[in-house]
């Protein structure tokens, strides 16, 4: 089984690009978007009919948003984490299949001045707690742009990143604090060497330099392990200034 998970950054603009395309030579077993931008309306795209589609789209019209494309039906598909002050951005969509949950996050940016810093540490402490409920229930595989490098070889310049937004001490430790309740971030159950990034700048040829951030993730509950196949980025896929990330999970 094939998970994708990809920060489109605005799901109006990947189409007109390669997103159908990509989406076909994938054939991905569940997507799911981040930064979608848009309502499914807006989009008035006929997609693939093997795909149910769901939508957790934020108040404020072009902003934020997460999709989930999805080849088998979820037993149920929740918005949000149950928390008004943080669910009117559309950034969680989870959806709950016979064995395990997939969580689909777009995590809140500190912004540059470090202006949201204190919220992005609420947010975090609340994710948190949302996630270990469900792990309660049953295991749980989470994805999405979680706005943080986390470890130094997660970013090509760490030093000179240090107190900016996506790298600060405090972002870095709410995702240890994932970590130490258990979820394992899979792409270094098989990759333990940097120069792997899934964000680029626009600016000054970032990408094709490769000076790029590992933003973007899938973890999982550590009883699942057993059941991890592969992890992987698919660097070479444009369209956005990230690219897709995935696993594969035996069934």
């Amino acid at each position: 089984m094939k998970l994708i998970s990809w920060n489109v950054n605005g799901l109006r603009a990947v189409l007109r690009r390669n997103f159908l395309d990509y989406l076909a030579e994938e054939a991905p077993d569940m997507l799911c978007l981040q930064e979608t931008r848009c309502t499914p309306d807006d989009v008035e795209q006929l997609w693939p009919t093997d795909y149910t589609t769901y939508w957790n789209c934020a108040e404020r019209r072009g902003y934020s948003g997460t999709a989930l494309f999805t080849r088998t039906r979820p037993l149920a598909v929740t918005h949000g984490i149950g928390r008004t002050e943080h669910d009117r951005e559309g950034r969680v969509l989870t959806a709950e299949y016979p064995d395990f949950f997939l969580v689909n996050v777009y995590v809140p940016n500190a912004q540059r001045e470090l202006t949201r810093l204190p919220y992005r540490q609420k947010w975090d402490r609340a994710f948190r707690r949302y996630l270990r409920a469900l792990d309660e229930r049953k295991p749980v595989i989470f994805c999405g742009d979680l706005n943080v490098a986390h470890t130094e070889i997660d970013l090509a310049n760490p030093k000179a990143n240090v107190k900016n937004h996506g790298f600060t001490p405090e972002e870095r430790s709410g995702f240890t604090a994932l970590v130490k309740v258990g979820f394992l971030d899979t792409f270094r159950e098989f990759e333990t060497g940097g120069g792997h990034y899934t964000w680029w700048s626009p600016m000054a040829g970032a990408r094709q330099r490769n000076v790029g951030w590992r933003i973007d993730y899938f973890l999982i509950s550590a009883r699942l392990r057993c059941r991890l196949q592969n992890a992987f980025i698919r660097r070479e896929v444009t369209g956005s200034d990230h690219c897709p990330v995935g696993i594969e999970i035996a069934e």
